[in-house]
């Protein structure tokens, strides 16, 4: 789920006067949606270049991502990574990793990322790494529980960014009429509401993207 929440023109408007898409993302948007069904769930252009501009302005020197997909959002926030930095990624479907390989070459990122394939609940435990920078684009049913296991490894003046945070709009709907997921990043925006020990700003990008500092 990638809906756009803000009007088509004026979402074109936006991309049309953002920075232009790097070539390789170009390419590998192409690519996506010609060989992939859900390709909705790509990061897209306007939100790439989010993603990549508070990357390079908060220039990390350790990012983990959770849902790599096809790898669009790595290649974004690899561009903020200072020198020596590494970004760290978890992808379910073993499928994608030839693909997310090709572009990360293609990208000049390949060696600044690791590509961990499995459960995401069972990698981010084994990584020892702090992290300057999270980024929660997985399945929505356990953001709690992803943002509760990354906490402690994110230092204060870090960052976790959670998208799809507006779910296509539905968590502003009753809650009977929410689907499963909708009601699951309800309660996720809840929680960050509730939490004492960050800033946070739900950002109406796309399809939303919360953006949360850890003060203490």
């Amino acid at each position: 789920m990638s809906t756009p929440i803000l009007p088509k023109l004026i979402e074109e408007y936006a991309g049309k006067y953002s920075s232009a898409e790097l070539p390789v993302l170009a390419a590998l948007n192409r690519e996506t949606n010609m060989k992939r069904g859900d390709a909705v769930m790509l990061s897209g252009h306007l939100q790439g270049t989010v993603l990549q501009m508070l990357s390079q302005m908060i220039r990390p020197r350790c990012i983990l991502e959770i849902g790599t997909y096809t790898g669009y959002s790595a290649i974004c926030l690899a561009q903020g990574l200072q020198p020596g930095g590494v970004l760290h990624t978890i992808e379910i479907d073993e499928e994608l990793e030839d693909m997310c390989t090709k572009y990360f070459k293609k990208a000049g990122v390949y060696t600044k990322i690791k590509q961990h394939i499995g459960i995401a609940a069972e990698v981010i435990p084994a990584l020892k790494e702090k992290f300057d920078l999270v980024f929660i684009d997985a399945d929505k049913l356990n953001y709690e529980h992803y943002y509760d296991l990354v906490f402690d490894k994110v230092p204060v003046g870090g960052y976790i960014l959670a998208d799809n945070v507006l779910y296509d709009g539905e968590v502003v709907l009753p809650k009977e009429d929410r689907s499963k997921n909708a009601r699951a990043i309800h309660s996720f925006n809840k929680k960050i509401k509730a939490d004492k020990r960050i800033e946070h700003l739900l950002l109406p990008v796309r399809d939303g993207l919360m953006i949360v500092r850890k003060v203490k």
